[in-house]
């Protein structure tokens, strides 16, 4: 038996078999959130008798999905036996899909990767065609990665813009088909697939391996080529209505006339995110500016935005810096005024620009100090993100996981 058949309904539908099933599928959420446990503790936490406990973990055994780990310590007489979770027995797959490169990463139930490849060059198109490639890149990842397909639990695919998680439909990529995307990536690759936001996944990375500890009330930044946001609430990530929550880029904060990607005008994206950046900085060297960096036309608007970030980065170009320090003190602005609305405890700042550090970090801290109420600032820590960009294959990987593992909490 998988993982995959414990986690589904019982086979035997008699009372007996129901309540069977269930022992089992107890004592591998014990396992999982202890670590391991001998049969005498599993008992006493599971409220069954040793001979019971005894035979559901030899069928356990059997099915290779715990191991004898060896010996508990003890002070005298005879060591029993600590059992753990078999973790090459299951995998979780995350995969992220942005405008320019693809990312997989394949987990174990410990959350180590087996198996990990970051941005593959891939333009990501609203095309039949696009996403057929797309479907191949991933199968060709398994097939790379020598895992058994069949001890894959199932598959996260995020991607930006509107996404509907809970009824599976992407509204800004590979839409056009009228059906759920993951129905059509699940009948592709064979695997049980789930639909996320981008931002929603970094946030999730954020929760599993990242700088957010304790905290119960968390703003994340997914700050890009685009800008979008995570909320968690009370330890809860906030989805909305139907999950188009984190549009934060979208807010109408101007009345410049400039149109953006979404069909309105006056957007924060408009004056803060990658693409603005471009735009701004092609209109600087219009207007006479020097800079030691140089783009042309035959390089795509991606590619442009990666060497103004690596500008500033690496060549510490005044005009890129400027640029950024400017654009980071209206994205600080923008956050005052929602640190305001929701008092957050904490706020990261992730995506391709808080690779950029201090350039990105100062401006913005200056900015919430300089708008937000001092009482709601006192209350924020801001940090930025370690994670990079494993971002968003840590948190593909941690929904699955969560997704897989609901039927146990």
């Amino acid at each position: 038996m998988t993982l995959k058949k414990l986690l589904s309904s019982s086979l035997d539908n008699s009372l007996s078999g129901i309540k069977w099933h269930s022992l089992k599928q107890s004592i591998v959420k014990y396992l999982l959130f202890t670590g391991d446990a001998t049969i005498s503790e599993l008992g006493t936490e599971l409220q069954s008798s040793i001979p019971t406990i005894t035979k559901a973990v030899n069928e356990l055994l059997a099915d290779e999905l715990i191991i004898d780990s060896g010996k508990a310590q003890n002070n005298g007489g005879r060591r029993p036996s600590l059992y753990s979770i078999a973790c090459d027995k299951t995998y979780f797959l995350g995969v992220e899909a942005n405008r320019s490169s693809t990312s997989f990463g394949l987990e174990n139930l410990k959350e180590e990767f087996v198996s990990i490849e970051l941005n593959t060059p891939f333009i990501l198109e609203n095309t039949y065609e696009s996403l057929m490639e797309f479907c191949s890149r991933i199968d060709a990842f398994i097939c790379d990665s020598q895992v058994d397909k069949s001890s894959i639990a199932g598959v996260c695919v995020s991607l930006s813009g509107r996404i509907n998680s809970k009824e599976g439909f992407s509204y800004n990529y590979f839409f056009k088909e009228n059906r759920p995307l993951v129905e059509i990536i699940s009948e592709q690759i064979g695997l049980p697939v789930y639909l996320e936001n981008d931002t929603r996944v970094m946030t999730f990375g954020e929760y599993a391996q990242g700088v957010i500890e304790s905290e119960k009330n968390v703003i994340f930044l997914n700050y890009s080529w685009g800008v979008g946001i995570g909320i968690v609430a009370e330890g809860e990530l906030y989805y909305g209505k139907s999950g188009y929550s984190g549009e934060f880029g979208h807010n109408p904060l101007f009345d410049n006339e400039i149109l953006c990607h979404c069909g309105k005008t006056g957007c924060l994206e408009t004056e803060a995110s990658g693409w603005a950046m471009v735009e701004k900085f092609k209109q600087a060297l219009a207007a006479g500016r020097a800079s030691a960096i140089s783009i042309d036309d035959d390089m795509t608007n991606i590619q442009q935005y990666h060497k103004i970030l690596s500008g500033a980065m690496i060549d510490e170009d005044n005009l890129c810096i400027e640029l950024i320090n400017r654009q980071c003190e209206i994205m600080g602005r923008a956050l005052a005024g929602l640190i305001n609305i929701l008092n957050p405890e904490l706020l990261v700042i992730g995506g391709d620009f808080s690779q950029l550090g201090d350039f990105v970090l100062l401006p913005i801290k200056s900015s919430l100090k300089k708008y937000s109420l001092g009482l709601v600032s006192r209350d924020v820590t801001l940090k930025k993100s370690t994670l990079g960009r494993r971002a968003g294959v840590i948190g593909a990987c941690r929904v699955v996981k969560e997704k897989m593992l609901s039927p146990l909490t």
